[in-house]
């Protein structure tokens, strides 16, 4: 029994010997919410957004303080709400000797009962709350977001730059079809190169040349299309140079019919580079797990969650696709296949989420063990 009183003891003990920073970034000034173990109240600073030799002073000036009063080393524990400035300065506080968390901010419990008041230090206390729980031992009251490392953050540039590219493009292709139709133009190829000739030929509805104005805002467009055409191919070819240079996940990847560079890019850099303990934690990193909803007899399924990683949920789900195509045979097809039968519309939806789940598990396996999804093809050598 003494034994037991005197860890509870020490347990209280380190846990009032840390210093509690929390930081709220802002673009000019980042506050700074502490809790020292020597005082019971929260004090908060303003310093220079990125001025982080002013922060350091800061807390070395508390640490130290708290340290002298206690007569024992103090250790400092921080964090942040994952956002714009990234990780740089997670790792720059680690560097620093600093326990440092990033917390993912939709995942902080806030009150919905009327509308909340909302400033920066009032952010920042509610920061430095969910960090006092989560060192107490309560981890559902957030999310703390694994960090990358440098190269691993590097590497996924590609494909979501060849991301945002599609979309650039898509939005240009739109404009300008968009500005045809407002003279009746239907039938203007915009792949072919000599599109410059082809719009000098073009003649509204009426049989006559588009307008002066149009026709130099279509031939930006144009210009502006073709520039990110160049540089969508550029992206893609150096997503295969990497892929041959070091790629052992995505080389294992690109084996499997159905499965191209692009794919095998995204899940090597969004999902495998992790490790996770089991299928279901693959599941939910990719927001493809079910919720439940129950009080007392009454039960029933709200859907995904569709957290966590969206560029992979989606890639999961256009592999979902093409897998059914490539991979007819396979025993994941003949179990959509059965399981979906002649419905139509919402239900074949529900079965392809069910199919992606299945899928990414069933890579993920193949990954580690070295076992082919059942009934899979893999491409000639």
């Amino acid at each position: 029994m003494k034994t037991l009183s005197k860890t509870v003891a020490a347990n209280d003990t380190e846990q009032q010997a840390k210093l509690f920073v929390a930081l709220e970034l802002g673009q000019a000034t980042w506050v700074v919410a502490l809790h020292s173990p020597i005082a019971d109240k929260i004090s908060i600073y303003r310093i220079a957004g990125g001025d982080t030799d002013n922060l350091m002073a800061l807390i070395e000036k508390k640490r130290m303080q708290a340290a002298r009063q206690l007569g024992r080393a103090v250790q400092v524990v921080s964090c942040y709400e994952a956002g714009r400035d990234g990780f740089w300065l997670h790792r720059f506080l680690i560097r620093s000797g600093i326990d440092n968390r990033v917390l993912d901010s939709a995942s902080i419990l806030v009150d919905r009962r009327a509308r909340r008041a909302k400033t920066d230090r009032l952010d920042a206390r509610a920061l430095l709350r969910v960090l006092m729980a989560l060192l107490r031992g309560e981890e559902q009251v957030c999310r703390v977001v694994r960090v990358p490392n440098i190269a691993q953050e590097d590497e996924r540039r590609l494909s979501r730059e060849r991301q945002r590219l599609l979309h650039e493009r898509n939005s240009h292709i739109a404009r300008i079809k968009g500005l045809l139709i407002l003279h009746g133009v239907r039938d203007y190829r915009l792949i072919e190169r000599d599109w410059k000739e082809r719009l000098d030929a073009v003649r509204t509805a009426e049989g006559q040349a588009l307008p002066a104005r149009a026709k130099t805002e279509i031939e930006r467009e144009c210009r502006r299309l073709w520039l990110v055409k160049q540089m969508l191919a550029e992206v893609e070819r150096e997503i295969e140079q990497m892929i041959a240079q070091d790629g052992a996940v995505a080389g294992k990847l690109i084996r499997v019919r159905g499965i191209g560079p692009t794919f095998a890019s995204v899940l090597t850099h969004e999902v495998y580079y992790r490790s996770f303990d089991n299928r279901r934690q693959v599941g939910s990193y990719l927001g493809l797990v079910s919720i439940p909803w129950q009080s007392g007899r009454v039960r029933r399924d709200q859907g995904i969650t569709r957290s966590g990683n969206a560029r992979a949920r989606r890639c999961a789900i256009e592999l979902a696709w093409l897998w059914l195509r490539h991979q007819p045979g396979s025993a994941l097809a003949c179990w959509y296949r059965t399981r979906v039968g002649t419905m139509t519309g919402r239900m074949r939806r529900i079965a392809l989420v069910a199919l992606a789940r299945k899928l990414i598990v069933a890579l993920w396996r193949y990954l580690q063990n070295g076992i082919v999804p059942e009934g899979a093809a893999l491409k000639a050598a």
